[in-house]
């Protein structure tokens, strides 16, 4: 008997469009026996333009759409949703647990530099929200945190444009932006989901002397760790299902989602779903 008591039930993660795609392509990673139902809520994206009372809505109802599939935990793969509405889905979960994207990444560069100096390439409104900024400095006073955002990121991953001269140029040109003022990181954060296909790139611009942390990786442990804790990891030895579900544009989400997966993707893969 697990504190479950449903080990085989779905982890359902939620994001506003296709970049969760990352952390749920790491938690299949770390977890392939778990059953996994991943919601993009594809017709109201960018959160980010919207405020905190519509944000939190809306996480509320994506969530409540997981919760008839009987899901054992939330991963919110969503760095607006986690900033503004992560207490809000806890009350709404309780006593399921909600795991968002902000305290792993936060966590995992705090300890790997600590006292150091903490670089957030994020979007727009997760630079607005200071998530990361507020995380590290209640952990680790010393340190110094900057947010950048790096809009034209978003872009190139979902363009498929991870690699060459354009994607070179554009992740220097934010580099050094962010490195203005003699400000020197210890630590990346990639404070996107959409960031890890660039990892590679931005590794190769800052050197082996900072670490680059990645959020999806960092979430995925922190789904296994607490799974572990709570005994709840999936039985068996058969791989675990994955069920897609979108609010809108169905062919779009299985075109540029196949990049963020890692898998080609086709539209007859993806449940059109209403919340």
């Amino acid at each position: 008997m697990t504190d479950f008591d449903k080990s085989f039930a779905p982890i359902g993660v939620f994001d506003s469009g296709v970049g969760g795609l990352t952390v749920l392509k790491a938690i299949r990673e770390a977890l392939p026996r778990e059953n996994i139902i991943y919601l993009g809520d594809t017709a109201r994206l960018p959160y980010g333009t919207k405020s905190p009372t519509s944000i939190a809505r809306y996480a509320t109802q994506a969530t409540a759409k997981l919760l008839e599939y009987d899901i054992k935990m939330l991963v919110v793969a969503c760095n607006t949703a986690s900033a503004v509405a992560l207490g809000t889905l806890h009350a709404q979960m309780a006593p399921v647990p909600v795991i968002g994207v902000v305290e792993p990444g936060a966590l995992a560069a705090v300890a790997a530099r600590p006292g150091g100096s903490h670089l957030v390439l994020a979007t727009e409104a997760t630079v607005r929200l200071g998530a990361y900024g507020k995380a590290i400095s209640s952990r680790d006073p010393e340190a110094r945190v900057r947010e950048l955002s790096c809009e034209l990121l978003v872009a190139l991953a979902e363009e498929g444009w991870t690699r060459g001269d354009i994607a070179d140029s554009i992740v220097r040109r934010y580099l050094d932006e962010a490195e203005e003022d003699a400000f020197k990181p210890d630590s990346i954060i990639l404070g996107c989901t959409h960031f890890p296909l660039l990892r590679e790139v931005i590794k190769t611009a800052v050197g082996d002397d900072v670490e680059v942390v990645d959020s999806a990786g960092t979430t995925a442990a922190f789904v296994r760790q607490t799974l572990e804790i709570k005994n709840g990891l999936a039985l068996g030895s058969e791989s675990g299902s994955l069920q897609l579900l979108a609010t809108d544009g169905i062919t779009r989400f299985a075109r540029v989602g196949g990049q963020f997966l890692g898998a080609p993707l086709t539209a007859e893969d993806i449940h059109l779903v209403d919340l």
